[in-house]
């Protein structure tokens, strides 16, 4: 009996004690009131309107009074032939960007590492940092300034040296490769930066050791800078492939034209079209982008359970 009545004393303690914690620091936590409204207004709130999915909706009646629908959306999804395309549009995008940007990043890192020269490695950065700052719009820009075949620097290029300019931007084929190569081009410093964190944290005993050892600065690139951010380089791609369905629309719809839809159409870009340009189908729009953030959510629990067990590095 006394051994109860000294627990429960003690939880009283514990409990006096966090709230004296807080009381001296309530600054603290009156700052956190404006990220976790922020949070609950603009992230948690919308998840509500997530049942327009599940129903037919009607914008007179609203979200709440609108008929339940069940699963029929999805079964409409699962049925159109229209979105296996756009699923496959997307999947292709993803996978081609899963595949070419990480390769790029992680050599580039590692190369402006070794730089001995502070001035070569400040300017590189800067320069490469640089494109990252540039809007989406400016973007599309610039890439139809130079790919254009009658007014683009690729057109005049051509005319100079009498060769027909072929129209790159009719061609459904190249839409993946001018998407994924100009992202490359305007995220290649930015993305470098959380590699050049891992490696400036490195131990520089190890390098010494290296070189008593006889190794070449190749070798040190090998055997230390390259292991060191391999767990960085998991846990980024663990991320990346929780986000394998999302193409950001905004690019991709500036890009598109009428001559490469068939390859420039994905998952964001049709969800927005069904549901909000055409203004007839919120339902149908909304299963499309629920359907879509399962699919990720599904893909991350995999390819993150995979990598926990092969390279007992993982995000949970």
């Amino acid at each position: 009996m006394s051994q109860i009545s000294i627990t429960k004393e003690e939880k009283r303690k514990l409990r006096n004690r966090k709230y004296l914690k807080i009381k001296e620091n309530y600054e603290l936590y009156l700052l956190l009131v404006i990220p976790i409204l922020f949070v609950a207004v603009f992230n948690y709130y919308p998840m509500l309107g997530v049942q327009i999915a599940f129903k037919k909706y009607n914008a007179a009646l609203g979200i709440w009074s609108s008929p339940w629908a069940g699963l029929y959306q999805f079964k409409k999804i699962l049925t159109n032939p229209k979105f296996f395309q756009v699923f496959r549009n997307t999947l292709t995008l993803s996978i081609y960007q899963l595949v070419i940007t990480p390769p790029i990043t992680v050599t580039f890192a590692l190369c402006l590492n070794a730089v001995n020269s502070k001035f070569y490695k400040k300017t590189v950065q800067m320069l490469t940092y640089m494109p990252h700052f540039i809007s989406t719009v400016i973007m599309v820009g610039i890439l139809v300034q130079i790919f254009n075949s009658r007014v683009g620097l690729y057109g005049n290029i051509c005319k100079m040296l009498g060769i027909e300019a072929v129209d790159i931007w009719s061609k459904p084929s190249s839409f993946p490769h001018l998407y994924v190569w100009s992202g490359i081009w305007q995220g290649l410093g930015w993305s470098s930066i959380i590699y050049l964190a891992t490696l400036s944290s490195v131990d520089p005993e190890l390098y010494d050791a290296a070189s008593i050892d006889g190794a070449n600065r190749f070798k040190q690139l090998i055997h230390i800078d390259f292991p060191s951010i391999v767990p960085t380089l998991v846990i980024l791609l663990i991320m990346k492939v929780g986000h394998i369905m999302s193409v950001g629309y905004e690019k991709v719809l500036l890009m598109q034209n009428s001559l490469n839809l068939s390859t420039s159409e994905v998952i964001s870009t049709y969800s927005y079209k069904v549901g909000l340009q055409s203004g007839t189908d919120y339902s149908y729009g909304a299963a499309i982008g629920l359907l879509n953030s399962v699919i990720n959510l599904i893909l991350l629990m995999i390819v993150n359970k995979i990598s926990k067990i092969v390279t007992e590095t993982s995000l949970w």
